[in-house]
């Protein structure tokens, strides 16, 4: 048993005589048997005698520190994702496109189906503008008085009544479908422009350059599209 603790002395010997030093903000190097005052903000480090680390021993950070690490690691995280996610954009955009030219054919067969429902809801307008018009027509006949019937005014039927609000409807959710489709196609003319702009940036070995801000993501190209009609 009295082997033990002669052991273990054997074992931490090197580290008896560990010192602490460090090097504060004026360049200053301070060492002592126990952590140096001036060592209080900066990094410090126990070493051996013989000048070998044993390890290192970052500063207590205040709050406030604490609270800007928290901060800057945060920044450094969302930049590392976001510098990932343009390395994936950019190795897809190189395997996916070998001229210019196909940028412009692959948005315009994205951008064809989006037109052709345009015109689908123009022309369903139309057409929900004439029935609307006959409505309005018969609805003048009951409002007007003019039945032969009878000499008072007639009430406009229910059914009469609730087909004018569904055209009403119908002709607002057109117009709106419209405005949504005419977006998607901005939208898809910004995105291909600018990934075209990308790739002839990557081919001419510019991959540093800037990239332009992300925009809707256009809707992969299908052989038919839903129509509004």
């Amino acid at each position: 048993m009295k082997k033990l603790p002669l052991l273990l002395l054997a074992l931490y010997a090197p580290l008896a005589g560990a010192a602490y030093k460090c090097v504060d903000e004026r360049g200053l190097t301070h060492i002592g048997d126990t952590p140096p005052a001036g060592c209080a903000s900066v990094v410090m480090y126990e070493v051996t005698k013989r000048g070998a680390v044993v390890r290192r021993i970052d500063p207590t950070m205040t709050d406030e520190q604490a609270k800007a690490k928290a901060e800057a690691d945060a920044k450094r995280a969302i930049a590392d994702k976001a510098a990932a996610e343009q390395k994936r954009k950019d190795t897809a955009l190189l395997a996916t496109y070998s001229s210019d030219k196909e940028f412009d054919v692959v948005r315009d067969r994205n951008i064809e189906p989006l037109t052709r429902n345009i015109k689908g809801a123009q022309d369903r307008i139309r057409d929900v503008e004439k029935r609307s018009k006959q409505v309005d027509e018969e609805m003048e006949f009951y409002t007007a008085g003019k039945s032969k019937a009878t000499a008072k005014k007639a009430e406009v039927p229910v059914s009469l009544a609730s087909e004018k609000e569904r055209l009403v409807k119908e002709k607002k959710s057109l117009v709106a479908s419209i405005a949504s489709l005419e977006k998607e196609i901005e939208d898809t003319r910004s995105k291909f422009d600018n990934d075209k702009r990308r790739w002839v940036a990557l081919k001419a070995g510019k991959s540093d350059a800037p990239a332009d801000p992300p925009v809707a993501e256009a809707k992969p190209e299908t052989k038919s599209s839903k129509n509004t009609k």
